[in-house]
């Protein structure tokens, strides 16, 4: 118990950072970016793979499917990967990580817990993120997104309901993109220096790591205390994002013949489009 406890605690640190989507394990570095790190992540993974049978959830690919369609062939971004030892030792401990820890806690959770519930957490947890995009635009002078994303926070928070519902989506409008403090680093030229795999956190660039930790400081989770709340709150996060898409992250690695090369790429290439965008 105390070790499934520990683990818990440890997947909890994870939810905090957007930044930095998780290549080798589907869990968020942040509470709502990295899902859609994940997402579009896995969705590059797909594309460079060999197959194109691959059964993948609907929900989980919703919008992201724009990534794969009717793009010209970018030039593939090379990054340094001096720790590739270390990457890949943890890139199999984030594997086994979610095969013998989270997937069944998430399927458990997944079982008791009705999906529009669990659709209402994830955007609760989205909004709660608002400081974070809203930085990273005003960081990189994207004003007019700023102001948007305040807008879709106070309606949301207002007639959203604390932001488990997502009334701003119906206005184009306030309609959000997914920002964090690596893009900002980007957009002053910072480069990605040298890919590196986190326990439990996932792909990141050493770049994105700097980002994660603004990240973290700049989610409101982070200071709840006592200290224990603000674990189980992040747990419940990371628990809830995964119980939504179970069975991608098995389908885009059987899929790719090489998983750690291949999710390297695609997160590298990921993180060069948003930084574009």
């Amino acid at each position: 118990m105390k070790c499934l406890t520990l683990a818990l605690l440890l997947l909890a640190f994870s939810s905090v950072g957007p930044a930095d989507g998780l290549a080798s394990v589907p869990i968020s570095a942040s509470s709502n970016a990295s899902f859609d790190h994940n997402k579009e992540t896995t969705l590059a993974v797909l594309d460079r793979t060999q197959s194109n049978s691959v059964d993948v959830n609907e929900d989980f690919l919703d919008d992201d499917l724009d990534f794969l369609e009717d793009e010209p062939e970018e030039e593939v971004v090379q990054v340094a990967d001096p720790l590739s030892p270390w990457n890949r030792i943890m890139f199999h401990f984030n594997d086994k990580f979610y095969f013998w820890l989270l997937k069944p806690v998430a399927r458990g959770y997944r079982a008791v817990t009705p999906k529009p519930v669990r659709n209402g957490v994830q955007n609760f947890f989205y909004n709660l993120a608002t400081p974070i995009r809203m930085a990273s635009c005003i960081l990189q002078g994207k004003v007019r997104k700023a102001w948007m994303e305040l807008a879709s926070f106070l309606t949301n928070s207002t007639a959203g309901v604390l932001g488990f519902l997502d009334p701003a989506k119906k206005y184009p409008m306030l309609n959000t993109t997914e920002e964090d403090l690596g893009q900002a680093l980007a957009s002053y030229g910072i480069g990605n220096g040298f890919y590196i795999v986190w326990p439990i956190l996932g792909s990141s660039t050493l770049r994105d790591s700097v980002g994660i930790i603004g990240d973290w400081f700049l989610y409101p989770v982070t200071y709840v205390r006592p200290f224990g709340a603000s674990m189980g709150i992040k747990t419940v996060d990371a628990v809830n994002q995964t119980s939504l898409r179970i069975g991608d992250y098995e389908s885009l690695k059987d899929a790719a013949l090489e998983p750690y090369e291949a999710f390297r790429n695609a997160y590298i290439q990921y993180r060069k489009k948003k930084v574009m965008e």
